[in-house]
């Protein structure tokens, strides 16, 4: 059983470039879209803390994956660690811990991870 046939836009426009061929759009019944605000508009002053490694390990966990975040410059306190890996936590919406300056994620969030990190002033290195 096929589709009834609609009313199709032409995509091959034959001068006028790649968006010539959405100007028969009608787009006048669409809302507006929300005001910027003046904080998205300034961008997030982030220092650099250093460079923080991330490692995938399943050893002795009964084969779930925990991401380890390791490697963290000695300028930064046990407390800060344990603040970071609570935020990440939180921010992933997963378990895990901080031990021995490590902090353990359960679960595979490295892009995630890398994400946060990097918006936190971290260079992330390590599972691409």
């Amino acid at each position: 059983m096929s589709r009834p046939n609609k009313d199709k836009i032409p995509t091959q426009a034959p001068s006028g470039g790649f968006f010539q061929a959405f100007a028969g759009l009608d787009i006048g019944g669409l809302p507006a879209g929300p005001a910027p605000s003046e904080e998205a508009a300034q961008p997030r002053n982030v220092s650099k803390k250093g460079r923080v490694v991330l490692r995938r390990e399943t050893a002795h966990r009964g084969g779930k994956t925990v991401v380890i975040v390791d490697g963290f410059a000695d300028s930064i306190d046990d407390a800060a660690i344990a603040a970071l890996g609570k935020e990440l936590r939180a921010a992933c919406g997963c378990g895990g811990s901080v031990k021995d300056r490590r902090i353990e994620i359960q679960g595979e969030q490295i892009a995630r991870l890398r994400e946060i990190l990097a918006a936190e002033g971290f260079h992330v290195a390590g599972e691409r």
